[in-house]
């Protein structure tokens, strides 16, 4: 049975594999709600000194994810600090352990999903301009068979939303509603979840 969600939750977490808009909708939803926005993957770098890419060459993935275990523990326990939006890398709530701490603290967890060939396509799209490397992205295959071994994972979060061709905006509203979260503001720009 999932630990309850407070009715005012500190911080709300968005989960989903690589290209499902994680980045693109907190930032959307923080300002919605005025809350702070952090890409865990962005911790875990300035705390580690190196790229995610770097992390996973020079260390391996077992190392990647215990920085991102410390990281997660960190983000936290600084919660009293202010409410906030964060975007989990696309293995971190995979991970048994990381998903009941977030359980464990309260802190919900919505899935953001869209059809496999959209997250590689978005993928594709952002690993042209001037994105962050992905370690795990190399050819579609084993993108589909990973994102199908982690969909199970996923679906454990509390709430589900598709995003394929839906505006950032629609996508953090549909949130905000389905958690029942307090609107501060809301922005008018327009733009498709990446």
């Amino acid at each position: 049975m999932p630990a309850a969600i407070s009715p005012s939750p500190r911080a709300v977490v968005l989960v989903g594999f690589m290209g499902a808009g994680k980045s693109s909708v907190g930032r959307a939803l923080a300002e919605r709600l005025n809350w702070l926005f952090e890409d865990l993957d962005d911790r875990v770098e300035r705390r580690e000194g190196r790229t995610i890419a770097e992390i996973f060459r020079g260390s391996g993935e077992a190392e990647f994810r215990r920085a991102e275990r410390a990281a997660l523990e960190q983000m936290l326990e600084e919660l009293h600090g202010g409410a906030k939006i964060v975007a989990l890398g696309g293995g971190a709530f995979v991970k048994k352990d990381n998903a009941a701490l977030l359980r464990a603290a309260g802190v919900p967890a919505v899935f953001l999903d869209a059809r496999v060939e959209e997250l590689w396509r978005r993928c594709q799209e952002h690993m042209s301009g001037a994105g962050r490397e992905r370690p795990l992205l190399k050819t579609f295959e084993p993108f589909r068979a990973l994102y199908q071994s982690r969909r199970k994972s996923y679906l454990q979060a509390r709430v589900k939303i598709e995003t394929d061709g839906c505006p950032v905006e629609a996508i953090a509203a549909e949130i905000v509603e389905r958690l029942g979260l307090r609107e501060i503001g809301t922005r008018t720009e327009q733009g498709e979840a990446e």
